[in-house]
């Protein structure tokens, strides 16, 4: 049986604890590994990868039983210095001869398993599968897709309404990307974010949807904002905010008119430099809004911390208001919160009356959702706004 071990969050410790704390916890492993599992053959492949051999393993042993032990050496909490690390792992295991028959492909088939453990969640194991090759290969392809897509720009952006329920009038959009795929059609952004997440290319991706969100708002009334989305991986980016004042200076518009979303994850490695972008970012004049606020960390301290400008409602608590759960609650709370503080919300996902009636009647201040209308090609923002069609809302809600 081998072993493919990625220790979980070992970035936090180096971040909050420091790289001596974590070259201490790392030692810490190797030695309660070595200890608890004498027979097996062990080794740090570098950072916070392992890889366990474990030889000889008998027909009749449960390779289910085997896995949870090794999963079980790594579930504890360490002391460094006074201090408390959580330690946990995932893990991706491949057994010869069914997995392959010798190290290379055992190693590598290891580590497709390894890869499927970690986008299941944390602290879990995985054998391997046949599918999973089929799996990588696809994902290497959509890699190389992407970025041929980067290069030739075969991105689009679309567009949802946000909508005042205070003042009842259109208030701007939201910039959403599309990929149209030469072969394949339109692709999901849920398909290929994580991925560009993950390699990286999420940053010249949305270094062109800040750049073209603008661009897009420059040839709309000025009374009009563009929200663009800004992952955790942009966010740390040294030279975010030198993008964004490049994009509102190609496209002339007000960086009043630029709302950028965030989400509650850009807080967990490093608050303080985290606050330090924030804040160079509001000198911009740019607009700050809290995505998806209440299905994250949802720490009220980041709040009271940063004056963001909008706290964006999940849909989640929208979608719940028909179901007779507690979204009635908790969207009072956050409204009633958020006023507090100084700060609009926003619901996204509104798609029946009911919904915007308990949110009006809750206080929420903006609404965006397929009620209003489905996200817009650039083109069809331009023709909608001079329609009557976003008009009929107002009044049916009214």
């Amino acid at each position: 049986m081998v072993i493919y071990v990625d220790l979980d969050d070992f970035k936090v410790v180096n971040d909050t604890l420091g790289h001596p704390a974590g070259d201490t916890l790392l030692r810490n492993v190797a030695d309660h590994l070595m200890a608890e599992l004498k027979d097996a053959t062990i080794a740090r492949l570098g950072g916070d990868e392992f890889a366990i051999l474990i030889d000889g393993v008998d027909s009749d042993d449960s390779l289910a039983a085997i896995a949870r032990k090794v999963q079980a050496c790594f579930m504890r909490h360490v002391m460094i210095d006074g201090q408390q690390a959580d330690c946990s792992a995932s893990i991706g295991i491949a057994v010869a001869p069914g997995d392959g028959t010798d190290g290379n492909t055992l190693m590598k088939h290891a580590d497709l398993a390894l890869y499927r453990a970690k986008r299941e969640g944390k602290s879990g194991h995985h054998f391997f599968e046949p599918s999973l090759d089929e799996q990588a290969r696809i994902r290497r392809q959509m890699e190389l897709d992407l970025r041929r897509a980067i290069r030739e720009g075969e991105f689009e952006l679309y567009f949802q309404p946000l909508y005042s329920l205070t003042e009842e009038k259109l208030k701007g959009f939201e910039a959403l990307i599309r990929w149209q795929h030469p072969e394949h059609g339109q692709i999901s952004p849920l398909e290929f974010i994580p991925l560009a997440e993950e390699t990286g290319l999420i940053l010249p991706i949305g270094e062109w949807v800040v750049r073209e969100a603008c661009h897009q708002a420059s040839m709309w009334s000025d009374d009009l904002s563009v929200a663009v989305n800004v992952s955790p991986k942009q966010f740390v980016s040294p030279d975010l905010t030198g993008k964004i004042l490049q994009a509102i200076a190609s496209s002339g518009i007000s960086p009043q008119r630029l709302e950028l979303e965030i989400t509650e994850s850009i807080f967990i490695a490093n608050v303080e430099k985290t606050m330090a972008t924030l804040y160079s970012l509001r000198e911009l004049g740019v607009k700050i809004a809290l995505d998806d606020f209440g299905t994250g960390y949802s720490s009220l301290s980041y709040l009271r911390s940063f004056p963001f400008d909008k706290v964006k409602i999940d849909r989640s608590f929208v979608t719940d208001l028909a179901n007779g759960g507690n979204g009635h609650a908790i969207i009072r709370a956050i409204t009633t919160l958020a006023d507090a503080l100084g700060m609009e919300t926003l619901a996204e996902g509104v798609e029946e009356f009911d919904q915007l009636d308990i949110l009006r009647r809750e206080g929420c201040r903006n609404v965006q959702g397929f009620l209003l209308s489905k996200p817009l090609s650039a083109q069809n923002v331009r023709e909608w706004m001079q329609s009557d069609e976003k008009l009929k809302f107002g009044s049916q809600a009214a």
